[in-house]
């Protein structure tokens, strides 16, 4: 076989010629490729005597393997060169002046959600969580409420889908965070003291309701429970979150199913200017439900109702919201509109504590 060296020299100037990755994949093709030159002459090789074979073949191998590496090296270079070009061309300037983001804001919900969590836990409440999908006991007949009971009909409760047939028990949206209690006493027995904050739904959309609204409800289960713990323990929880040094509270006799007896909170109050007062003026505002817990409730639960009392208690998250930081409208909560989260938000730090103050 002739010399190799102009056949050496043709194919490192084609590389060294070679102006991007695309035209460098050529060369390798017609160089090295099953059909390309190098590749062909290796082909050539069993026509050759063993001694032609054994000198030529190790003089094609190092061709072979020179170009494969001037290949490599190029594309290198070239990956290189096009990197250092973009970063010239994409260079920026650090020591400028950043841009000011828009500061993100913790929603009216999560915040009195915390401070109230914050209240009821230096009373000793610890939080439990449930399910927002229900089964019809939990969420009914645990809580004493009858099978005639308005709250169980369709146009008040958010029923789910059931295929027809479908034998089994019938979910809802949970109507209250009532079934959470249920939940707690019987993985916890008694005694226990806890708050059940979440999401709930009914069927009821003006400017104080909405179809998913929030509550907080409190539960203390014990051998002495009384009525008179219950007032203490709310007056303490309004005192607490309106920050001021006296309330008054008047309870009203009324029914819920899951206590007996049952009462109506209010708080008193006035309206200055259409700013709400607590502690003071000769208004009257209902704030929650109330009641000791009735014994089937706590049968229910497993806890035996002729050695255990407890109280309960139930507090809507967004009604109080809006009394203490003076929201007019409940749908803007669930608008996303970032001039109200703005406007009505609060920063990340404002952490509620009650040694700091809750809206220090």
């Amino acid at each position: 076989m002739d010399d190799l060296t102009p056949l050496r020299q043709l194919w490192l100037d084609r590389i060294n010629t070679a102006a991007d990755p695309a035209a460098i994949e050529e060369v390798r093709l017609a160089a090295l490729g099953k059909k390309g030159e190098i590749s062909l002459k290796m082909r050539e090789l069993g026509k050759m005597t063993p001694e032609e074979r054994q000198t030529t073949g190790r003089k094609l191998n190092e061709l072979r393997d020179e170009i494969d590496a001037a290949l490599r090296a190029r594309k290198i270079s070239l990956e290189d060169a096009a990197l250092e070009a973009r970063l010239a061309e994409e260079w920026l300037d650090v020591t400028l002046p950043g841009r000011p983001r828009p500061q993100g804001t913790i929603h009216p919900i999560s915040q009195v959600t915390d401070e109230i969590t914050a209240i009821f836990a230096d009373m000793g409440f610890a939080v439990a969580e449930g399910p927002q999908v229900e089964s019809d006991w939990y969420n009914f007949d645990a809580l004493n409420i009858a099978p005639e009971h308005p709250a169980r009909q369709e146009h008040d409760t958010f029923f789910m889908h059931r295929a027809e047939g479908d034998d089994r028990p019938p979910h809802v949206l949970r109507t209250h965070t009532s079934p959470v209690q249920i939940r707690a006493m019987q993985e916890q027995g008694a005694p226990i003291r806890v708050i059940a904050p979440g999401r709930v739904y009914r069927m009821d959309m003006d400017q104080t309701h909405t179809p998913m609204f929030h509550q907080i409800e409190g539960l203390a289960i014990g051998r002495d429970i009384s009525m008179a713990q219950l007032k203490w323990t709310l007056e303490e929880f309004c005192r607490a979150f309106f920050e001021v040094d006296e309330v008054e509270l008047r309870f009203r006799a009324s029914h819920f199913p899951f206590t007996e007896p049952s009462a109506e909170v209010d708080i008193r109050c006035s309206w200055d200017g259409g700013q709400l007062k607590v502690g003071q003026g000769n208004s009257w505002l209902e704030i929650l439900g109330s009641g000791m817990v009735h014994p089937k409730v706590l049968q229910a639960a497993g806890i035996d109702a002729d050695e255990w009392q407890g109280f309960a208690f139930g507090l809507g998250i967004d009604r109080l919201a809006m009394l203490k930081y003076g929201i007019p409208d409940l749908r803007a909560f669930f608008e996303s509109d970032l001039r109200w989260l703005r406007h009505y938000g609060f920063a990340a730090g404002d952490v509620p504590s009650l040694s700091g103050g809750l809206t220090a």
